[in-house]
């Protein structure tokens, strides 16, 4: 019996002693690695924070420098002309953005043969930050092909004077539009006579896109002489017979040679060749290869916008 307490007697102090030095390793241990943890975690705090600061500084931040994104109003309706006799028929809508100045405008002449047709705003040139004045103007056969062009020329020369009021400027208007648009498109950039009746120097226009449009004289009015679709004819009324090189950049696109109407294609490559001839600085032509007449105006649109980034870019 009393070799049992005295035996645990014995052993506890030794145990002790073993177990203290233990822990006490096994706490500087600890410690170490502690410090070691707490070491590695002030690193990475400190590469986090350096980073963070990186990131802050390359990227862009919302501050009253960041653009906007454009709000757009439409006046719709707006009379171009002052005969009160012509006012229904020659109206035009001024899409336009409200948040923005100086911006690009482009006027835009609907398609229809001269003979038919109404305004409207392609899709695809909402949203972009310029304004687009799209335009009615009277039709054949109740009005002359002559007068279609005065009709354009006065709507023309509407934009010159009024975009100011709007926040737009007059040194930065396109004209575009499709077939018998883009025919509107030529001849009111080219003949200076038309604009000329407004008192708009028709060099100040920006830039000319016609899509598609005739550069010999338009089928009706070749119609009103009694010559057929297939008669050509290069008079007055005809974008070739204006060729010059002060007029404003002009980017012809057509669509694919093989699908165009009445020889579109090639009407369009003459006048770009003849614009090179007579010394223009810069006339481009665009083939849409795969589509016809009626369908190249879609894709025809971002290379409408390119071209006015372009020319604006190096206006300024």
């Amino acid at each position: 019996m009393s070799c049992t307490p005295e035996t645990n007697t014995l052993a506890m102090p030794v145990d002790l002693t073993l177990t203290a030095t233990h822990i006490n390793a096994t706490v500087i241990r600890s410690s170490k690695r502690i410090d070691r943890a707490r070491n590695c975690f002030t690193s990475i705090c400190k590469r986090l924070i350096i980073l963070a600061a990186v990131c802050c500084i390359s990227q862009p931040q919302a501050s009253a420098e960041t653009p906007q994104p454009a709000v757009y109003q439409t006046l719709n309706d707006q009379s171009y002309r002052n005969d009160t006799n012509l006012a229904d028929a020659c109206q035009l809508d001024l899409y336009y953005p409200t948040n923005r100045e100086n911006y690009a405008t482009v006027i835009w002449f609907h398609g229809g043969g001269l003979t038919s047709g109404k305004r409207s705003i392609p899709t695809a040139l909402k949203n972009q930050g310029i304004a687009v004045a799209t335009v009615d103007y009277r039709l054949c056969p109740k009005v002359t092909v002559r007068e279609c062009l005065d009709d354009a020329a006065a709507s023309v020369a509407w934009v010159f004077q009024q975009i100011e009021k709007y926040g737009g400027s007059k040194n930065r208007i396109f004209l575009s539009g499709h077939s018998a648009g883009g025919y509107l498109t030529s001849m009111i950039g080219l003949d200076k006579s038309l604009l000329s009746n407004y008192k708009i120097d028709a060099d100040d226009i920006a830039g000319l896109i016609p899509y598609s449009g005739h550069t010999i004289t338009h089928f009706t009015a070749r119609k009103e002489l009694g010559l057929t679709k297939t008669k050509p004819l290069i008079n007055d009324l005809a974008p070739l017979y204006h060729v010059r090189p002060s007029a404003a950049p002009i980017l012809f696109i057509t669509g694919d040679r093989e699908l165009e109407m009445l020889g579109r294609y090639e009407e369009n490559a003459y006048m770009w060749r003849m614009m090179q001839v007579v010394g223009h600085p810069d006339a481009k032509l665009y083939e849409l290869d795969g589509y016809n007449h009626g369908k190249m105006a879609i894709p025809a649109h971002p290379l409408l916008l390119r071209f006015i980034e372009r020319v604006l870019k190096e206006k300024n």
